[in-house]
């Protein structure tokens, strides 16, 4: 796996960008922590899952290709699949719900994206994109539960990695599962010491209880501000998740926009809520974590700046 992981990582970087890993004395203080944050708001289209697009793409057979792909998104992976497609002259479908944000859809479409709005239901998202499956021959690609997106995402932490090998923790966002169960395919090849820990917000928790009841849970669809990780696990990336992940800590949403005011106002660098959720989950626990080198991918940085918390 890991000259395979090595692979995957050649494969892909001609079309990412291999993103900053930036430090913060005064946030080092804060947390009694050596901090690594690897900053993915600074990847092509502003977020990770370019990595895991572009890599399930360049993996399409050229009937697939002339054809097209298609996926159902609201947000990150709708631009990161229009943008691999663009870059590999791929046409793109991308159902989006009516009420994601014009911002997002404005960004789609700048990318060649092709959008079909739908009603704001998972149902209605299924029902369209089959829809489109059978009518046109595409191909779907998942933004969370494929294995070839999830081995793209890994790359991040693999980056992170080999600049800082000796982590004792690496911390992550969970949303879909597709980064969490990258990274943890990452650092069990290159940094087997290091634990992975997800952090999760507390209204939309379905990841922690998967955990508890292990079989994967559904969530309430609360309107958390942590709008990209209101997605459910996969058959593909849970068992990974189930085996690897050290734990995931639930924050709630005042907690989630301390996190990310504090990295804005001190890194003075842009993240989306979702982005902070994982800092989020140190800051909460920070006492358990004194004195450990830890690692903190910032998953993205694409924020509706009409609509911030603060």
């Amino acid at each position: 796996m890991k000259n395979h992981l090595e692979e995957v990582y050649k494969q892909i970087l001609p079309y990412i960008h291999r993103t900053p890993v930036l430090t913060s004395h005064l946030l080092n203080e804060i947390t009694d922590c050596f901090l690594y944050f690897k900053c993915e708001n600074f990847q092509r289209m502003g977020a990770f899952k370019m990595r895991g697009a572009i890599h399930a793409l360049l993996h399409l057979t050229e009937a697939q290709k002339a054809r097209g792909v298609i996926t159902h998104s609201s947000g990150n992976f709708a631009q990161a699949l229009a943008l691999a497609a663009k870059s590999l002259q791929i046409k793109a479908y991308i159902v989006m719900p009516e009420t994601a944000p014009i911002v997002k859809k404005d960004a789609v479409k700048g990318y060649g994206g092709t959008i079909i709005e739908c009603p704001p239901t998972n149902e209605d998202r299924e029902r369209y994109t089959q829809r489109l499956i059978q009518e046109k021959g595409l191909t779907f690609i998942h933004p969370s539960n494929d294995l070839k997106v999830i081995e793209g995402q890994g790359t991040a932490a693999m980056e992170l990695i080999e600049i800082y090998p000796n982590l004792d923790f690496l911390f992550v966002p969970v949303g879909g599962g597709g980064l969490a169960a990258g990274t943890i395919l990452a650092t069990q090849h290159f940094s087997p010491k290091t634990q992975v820990v997800g952090g999760e917000p507390a209204w939309v928790d379905d990841a922690y209880r998967s955990l508890k009841s292990g079989k994967i849970e559904n969530h309430s669809n609360a309107p958390t501000i942590a709008d990209g990780l209101k997605t459910v696990l996969g058959d593909i990336n849970f068992p990974i998740i189930q085996n690897g992940i050290d734990r995931i800590i639930r924050v709630e949403e005042e907690e989630i926009i301390s996190a990310m005011k504090l990295i804005w106002e001190r890194m003075k660098i842009i993240v989306e809520p979702s982005s902070a959720v994982a800092f989020s989950a140190l800051l909460k626990n920070k006492a358990e974590y004194k004195n450990k080198n830890i690692g903190i991918i910032l998953s993205g940085g694409n924020v509706d700046l009409k609509n911030l918390p603060f």
